[in-house]
Formats: C-alpha cells, sequence, structure tokens
C-alpha cells in the first residue's frame, strides 16, 4: 500500500526538491574549486582527484541500500538523518585542513548524500497521484539535471567570490531549512522489524560498483590497463559482480528484489537512463575544457556559457509536466533524442571560430532535448511497478544514471588523448620543409628556429585537439541515434494493461 497523500504536499514537494538539489550540485559544484583546494592543502594533482573519487565510490556503493534502510528505519527518518549527515559533512568539508580531512569527510558526503536523490523521487511519486506524475518528475528532474550543468558555474563564482570553502559551506542553509521542512510536514512511515538484510549480497554488489568506479575514475591518470592498479580493479570489479550475481540467483532473499527485473518499463528506463548519464555529463566533461583550453574562455565565462543548457532543460521539463498525460511519453521522448542529436551534431562542426550564439544556441537545444527526455522517461519506468517496490527501484534508477555518467566520461576523455595523440602525429607529418607551403612560412614560424619549431607544434597541437574533440562529439552523436533503438521497448504509461497492472499495485 502507498503511503496516504499528505495534506502537505506543497511544504513537501519544496523539501525534497531542495535536497535534491543539494545533492545533485554537489556532483560538480567542487570540480572548479580543485586547483585552489590542491594549493591550500599542499597536495599533488594525483592526490587532489581524491576530494571528487572518495564522493563519488561512497555514494556509489551506498545507493543500492536505499530501499533495505528506508523500509528498515522509515523513509522519513532515513530522510532526515542522511539530510543531516550531508550537510554536517559538508561543513567539515569546507573546514578541512588537510588532504586526509578533506577525503574522509568527502566520503562521508557521498555515503549521507547517496539516499537523497532516489528518497526524493520516491516521496514526489507516493505525494502525487499518478496522473500528476509527470507534473512531479518535472518539478524532481529540475534538480537532478540542472545542478550538474549549474554546478560548475556557482562553484566558479563562490570560488572566485569568496573561496573554496564556500562550495561546502553554501549546504549549511539549505540543509537546515530542508531538515525543518521534512520534520514538520513529512509523514512518518512506521519501520518493518524483522526484514532480512543480504550482507553478502551488499558487500559483493559494493565491491562491484565501488571497484568499478575507482577504475573509471583513476583509468585515464593511469594510462589504463598498462597499471597494474587498474588491472586490480577490474578484475574486483567483474569478481564481485560474478559473486552478486550467482548469489542473487541461488539465495531465498537476495539483496534486490526480483520484481524489479520482471517490469520491462522499469529495466528499459533503467538501461535508458544509463545512456542518458553518457550522453549529459560526457558533453560537459567534453565541452568544460574545449571551452577552457582550446578557445581561451575564463572560469567564469566558460561556466556562463555552459548555463542556458539548465535553462533549456527547466522550460522543457515546465512544458513537459503539462503535456505528458496528454502526449505518449514515447512521442516527447523521441523528440528529445531527435534534439540531442542536432545539438551534438552541430558540435561535431564546431571551429576554432565558434561564436558565442552558436555555442548558446547548441545549449539550449540540448538542454530543451534533455528535458523531453528526462521526464516522460522517468514517468514511465516507474508506471507499472508496485508502490512498495519504489524507494529500491528509484535507487537503482539513480545508480544506472550515476554509473552512465562516470562510463561516458572515462570512454570520451580517453578517446579524446588518444585521438589528439593521433591526429598530432598525422598533421606532424605535413610539416616537412620541401612542401610548397612550408616555403612561403613567415620568419616566426619557420621550423629552422627553436621559436618557430616550438609555435608550429603549438598550432599542430591545437588543430590536433579540434579534430579529437570533434571526432568525440561524432560518437555522442551515435550513441544518441542507437538510444533511438530503446524506444520501442517501453510501454506507454497509458497502455491499457499497465493501467490494470498499476491499479492493481494500488489495491
Amino acid at each position: 500500500m502507498p503511503p496516504v497523500i499528505s495534506a502537505h504536499r506543497g511544504p513537501i514537494t519544496v523539501c525534497v526538491m531542495l535536497a535534491t538539489i543539494m545533492q545533485a550540485l554537489d556532483t560538480t559544484i567542487a570540480n572548479v574549486a580543485l586547483p585552489y583546494m590542491q594549493s591550500s592543502l599542499s597536495a599533488s594533482q594525483d592526490q587532489i582527484n581524491l576530494v571528487l573519487t572518495s564522493y563519488i565510490v561512497s555514494a556509489a556503493i551506498m545507493m543500492p541500500a536505499t530501499g533495505w534502510l528506508s523500509a528498515r528505519f522509515g523513509r522519513k527518518q532515513l530522510f532526515i538523518v542522511t539530510v543531516v549527515g550531508f550537510t554536517l559533512s559538508s561543513v567539515l568539508c569546507g573546514l578541512a585542513m588537510s588532504l586526509e580531512q578533506m577525503v574522509l569527510y568527502r566520503l562521508l558526503q557521498g555515503i549521507f548524500g547517496a539516499p537523497l536523490v532516489p528518497l526524493s523521487q520516491a516521496v514526489l511519486l507516493d505525494e502525487y497521484p499518478r496522473e500528476q506524475h509527470g507534473s512531479a518528475m518535472a518539478l524532481w528532474g529540475v534538480g537532478v539535471m540542472v545542478g550538474p550543468i549549474l554546478g560548475p558555474t556557482l562553484g566558479g563564482w563562490l570560488t572566485e567570490t569568496y573561496n573554496w570553502r564556500w562550495v561546502f559551506y553554501i549546504n549549511l542553509p539549505v540543509g537546515a531549512l530542508t531538515v525543518l521542512g521534512l520534520m514538520a510536514y513529512l509523514p512518518r512511515s512506521e519501520p518493518r522489524r524483522g526484514i532480512d538484510f543480504d550482507v553478502f549480497g551488499f558487500l559483493t554488489l559494493a565491491l562491484a560498483i565501488g571497484a568499478m568506479q575507482l577504475m573509471l575514475d583513476r583509468g585515464e591518470q593511469l594510462e589504463w590497463f598498462d597499471s597494474p592498479e587498474i588491472v586490480i580493479e577490474t578484475a574486483l570489479a567483474v569478481l564481485g559482480l560474478y559473486l552478486f550475481v550467482v548469489h542473487t540467483l541461488t539465495t531465498a532473499r537476495p539483496f534486490l528484489d526480483f520484481r524489479l527485473f520482471r517490469d520491462r518499463n522499469f529495466v528499459t528506463g533503467t538501461i535508458f537512463i544509463f545512456v542518458v548519464g553518457v550522453i549529459l555529463l560526457a558533453t560537459l566533461a567534453l565541452l568544460t575544457p574545449f571551452l577552457q583550453t582550446l578557445l581561451g574562455y575564463p572560469v567564469l565565462t566558460a561556466g556562463m556559457l555552459l548555463a542556458p543548457r539548465g535553462i533549456g532543460t527547466m522550460c522543457a521539463m515546465m512544458i513537459v509536466g503539462r503535456l505528458i498525460a496528454k502526449i505518449d511519453a514515447r512521442v516527447m521522448i523521441t523528440l528529445g533524442l531527435g534534439l540531442n542529436a542536432l545539438a551534438i551534431w552541430q558540435m561535431s562542426r564546431f571551429t576554432l571560430d565558434v561564436t558565442t550564439s552558436m555555442l548558446v544556441a547548441t545549449g539550449v537545444i540540448q538542454g530543451f532535448g534533455l528535458g523531453f527526455i528526462f521526464v516522460p522517461m522517468s514517468t514511465i519506468t516507474f508506471a507499472t511497478l508496485p508502490a512498495d517496490l519504489r524507494t529500491s527501484a528509484t535507487a537503482l534508477f539513480s545508480l544506472s544514471r550515476n554509473l552512465g555518467s562516470s562510463v561516458g566520461i572515462s570512454v570520451m576523455i580517453y578517446l579524446l588523448g588518444q585521438k589528439m595523440r593521433g591526429y598530432h602525429a598525422t598533421l606532424a607529418e605535413f610539416i616537412q620543409p620541401f612542401r610548397e607551403p612550408m616555403q612561403h612560412l613567415p620568419a616566426l614560424l619557420s621550423p629552422d628556429t627553436a621559436g618557430g619549431r616550438a609555435l608550429l607544434d603549438a598550432l599542430v597541437s591545437k588543430q590536433a585537439a579540434l579534430l579529437a574533440y570533434l571526432a568525440d562529439f561524432q560518437i555522442m552523436l551515435w550513441v544518441t541515434l542507437v538510444a533511438l533503438l530503446l524506444v520501442p521497448l517501453m510501454r506507454s504509461a497509458h497502455h491499457p494493461a499497465a493501467d490494470e497492472e498499476i491499479a492493481a499495485a494500488i489495491e
């Protein structure tokens, strides 16, 4: 039975949105402040990356446990504890005086932050009747999708205006307000005593996810499988996944409820959100260095050029929230993928002289497309699931999105480096003194002088980098087009069979 719909839906919505935005912002807001942290904490480049890795790994490990924790201790109680823990650990991050302290506090922040997004989504699905789930997911999606996009902009502004510690202190007033609101308005759910916890299943899944996240996060730094560490982490991830699958198939009460995987919409939606994670954050991971390193934009300017993507997403989500009850969700998902494909195709044709208006336009188009994907997909994914599975389902949904982001960023950045080196070698072959164009170069670029060779190498490197970025954008375009093949696998939320399943679940 789903919880009774509360009379305080408005305040509850505000509270869960604050929790969602707070956690979503923290996935990217600290990235801009890393160079400042590195200096303040006397850390090397490799060491300071642990600030990001510790958060990502701990959050990924704890997220699948959200369903069991919510059932065992009660959703309200878990929500309040996690917001308090996330807020306090954020303050501790701001107060950290050494790298060791910062990594420890970021681990805590990831542990407490992991349940926030799935709990927020589950609460909204229960607070709103089924015919308003589209509107509820539009509100929730604003925090989840816009947070990572606006994070670098806000982080850059706070760091430049104040200092890097305010990147974490900003969570204190937001967290305090969220806790007060949850205590006052969120209905209490009774804990379920005597629920078995599949310890072995959790530990093997945690091993698989944690090792995979470490491999993806550190692979580029350590030259991937040339590093013994990456080989070990890959082996541990495969071993953990194998043990988890075998154990899940043979135990009476597995860590994950099998009913989740009998629902076609949920399985397809979980795969789909993985692809969306790849498209969203991998695109941002490419555009940020493209703007700053290749085009030479300052940090704040680059952040402002990325911000329209979030504006487009918010506008689309507000529109979709009103249309989703009237238009088949699959039609809107298809439209969203088409807009994304258009934007990424335009990115694949960028030049070093690309205008700011083109950068803004592609951002708005892609953001608009993401809004048309995310809301209907979130709605249709949970349309046929029983209410008692929502918290576990939303946790896996969020985990899949995070893993997609990690895989997308790691693969795209790896390919970017590989292609840069390859294109540089190819272009350098044309720098030959007997070639006609080389005989008319200005003296400043003469290959006969050290300065001239250095300038020529810089020009070749810049062109090679541009070609590498364009090649990566082309791969992202194909990923988006392939995602279209998943749309027919989903069943409309308005399908008669779906209505019957939902009605049965509510009864």
